[in-house]
């Protein structure tokens, strides 16, 4: 979460920083079963969804999205194709972002009741789609109980669930009634302390319950590398990798098939390396996303093959999240200042690369937002009517000025819109295996605004070609350096695009200076398989 969260809080007066505080506990619940795992790591195939929930659907008129919302729209959701949805914070807050809770065992009263997000999950998981929720734990509110309770008396038995002064160090140290207490992002987030086992076992009680009891497919970790301070250092500490080491040991042992993806902003494939594998499942690869989005932004590949070849380097086989801009960003068609080709163009380098793809709601349709953070996170466009289809009652945020021709029922209709782009990049995803879990090769272009690359699984291989420019392009030549396929000439069959490529001598196991199309088209996408 970035510190410019500050921003967004106590957006709302009827959602103060004295709202009252809900029960510690819920009653137990019965878990729904989550599909049957298809592979030992389900999220290795999956594209995901993220959705704030406050701003999908709302189904009761009162202005803000919901669970309900959430399942009256699961057949768009599988009509798109997406397999997995990130739920931002659905715990009860006093902001009206999450990202302070308030209780770990309850749902927001705002989105529904906990028996609304059970039938949720119950029909995703009919649909095989499965859900993760945010999981906020570097830091809870500082209407917690066990905060209050910590903050007022020495001898709480909460009080070393946080990190406290008698005075305060340089910066993140904020006023508490007795001495100073450590807060990363803001005096209403502090900081937990886990070099207390208590919290970790309370931490690891919270998993269990919403994994085993109420029956979600695992966390997006909040923060992840500002877990544990130490020695002066704020991120990345050696004590948080232990830390995580223990947490990914119990979680699973929770539930093997449990996912776990953390959020270490900014960080490239040799920081996500170092959190992958036996700490947390994935890590989001912002090297990656910035790769993609400044590539087709500034028209040229050097973005986009620079973050491959720092993978290459650390991260070789793709173990990670990807991503084009999420909540904490502005929206990347704002990036693209609303241009289209752009934006189809960015779709087919998230979904056509190696990683866990995750698309931020709207993005599909081509939603724009820039910061201040509520207004990169306002409601879904889904139709031309009042308030874009989303409420009936008045919106918690007002919709984008655009939405009677940005949305989903005018794009659903039209066969060349970004929305049909990405449900077609989708399918095509899940039906070649060299798209969904192949290797990857960078091919070489000869032009700087052509980006190539190779996908190659088993008997499959696709060679995905993209035009970053806004001009047709005839001046370029393909090369493939390394020895891969079969020697021969084949004519490729073109999974997207609308010409006959040319046919392609295959030497050696290589091919060079390849025209596939006399021309490239501005921002155009193709998609050839070669073997």
């Amino acid at each position: 979460m970035l510190k410019r969260i500050l921003s967004t809080l106590l957006l709302f007066s009827f959602l103060s920083s004295c709202a009252p505080t809900p029960p510690t506990v819920a009653p137990a619940q019965t878990a729904t079963p989550a599909p049957e795992a298809e592979s030992a790591n389900w999220w290795n195939e999956a594209v995901f969804y993220e959705i704030f929930v406050r701003s999908f659907y709302d189904t009761d008129g009162d202005g803000i999205g919901d669970f309900n919302g959430i399942t009256q729209k699961l057949d768009y959701l599988e009509s798109l194709g997406v397999d997995a949805l990130w739920l931002m914070p659905i715990h009860p807050s006093p902001s009206y972002h999450g990202y302070d809770v308030l209780n770990y065992y309850a749902v927001n009263p705002q989105y529904g009741s906990m028996d609304d997000f059970k039938n949720l999950l119950n029909e995703a998981h009919k649909r095989d789609i499965r859900i993760i929720i945010d999981l906020v734990i570097n830091h809870t509110s500082s209407q917690h109980p066990w905060f209050k309770d910590a903050n007022a008396n020495l001898d709480s038995p909460y009080r070393d669930f946080y990190v406290w002064a008698n005075e305060p160090g340089a910066g993140n140290w904020h006023q508490g009634q007795n001495g100073y207490y450590y807060g990363f992002f803001w005096g209403c987030m502090p900081d937990l302390n886990y070099t207390n086992p208590a919290v970790t076992d309370a931490v690891l009680n919270v998993t269990d319950f919403w994994l085993n009891e109420i029956g979600v497919d695992g966390f997006r970790i909040d923060a992840v590398k500002h877990l544990i301070e130490e020695n002066g250092k704020l991120e990345n500490t050696p004590a948080t990798h232990t830390w995580l080491k223990d947490f990914y040991t119990a979680y699973k042992t929770q539930n093997p098939q449990a996912y776990t993806v953390g959020e270490v902003f900014g960080a490239g494939s040799s920081v996500v390396n170092l959190y992958t594998g036996d700490e947390l499942d994935h890590i989001f690869n912002f090297e990656m996303s910035s790769g993609f989005v400044n590539s087709v932004n500034g028209g040229a590949n050097s973005g986009v093959t620079s973050a491959f070849k720092f993978a290459f380097q650390d991260m070789p086989d793709f173990n990670y999240a990807t991503f084009l801009t999420n909540h904490d960003q502005n929206r990347v068609m704002s990036v693209f200042n609303g241009n289209t080709g752009k934006a189809k163009a960015a779709a087919t380098l998230l979904l056509t690369s190696p990683g866990t793809p995750f698309i931020y709601y709207g993005e599909e349709i081509g939603m724009t937002g820039k910061k201040p953070d509520e207004d990169i996170r306002v409601p879904m466009q889904w139709t031309n009517a009042e308030d874009a289809g989303f409420t009936t009652g008045n919106p918690w945020r007002a919709p984008n000025a655009d939405f009677e021709t940005v949305n989903v029922a005018v794009e659903t209709e039209d066969p060349a819109s970004l929305l049909n782009h990405y449900r077609t990049l989708i399918q095509l995803r899940k039906e070649h295996p060299a798209l969904l879990k192949g290797d990857a090769v960078l091919i070489e272009t000869g032009n700087s605004a052509v980006f190539a690359l190779l996908r190659n699984s088993g008997d499959e291989s696709i060679l995905i070609v993209v035009n970053l420019g806004d001009e047709p392009i005839t001046d370029y030549a393909l090369s493939l350096e390394e020895s891969l396929l079969p020697d021969g000439t084949i004519t490729p069959s073109l999974l997207l695009g609308s010409e006959q490529a040319q046919p392609l001598e295959i030497t050696n196991g290589q091919f060079s200076d390849y025209k596939p199309f006399d021309e490239l088209l501005p921002y155009e996408t193709y998609l050839l398989k070669i073997k």
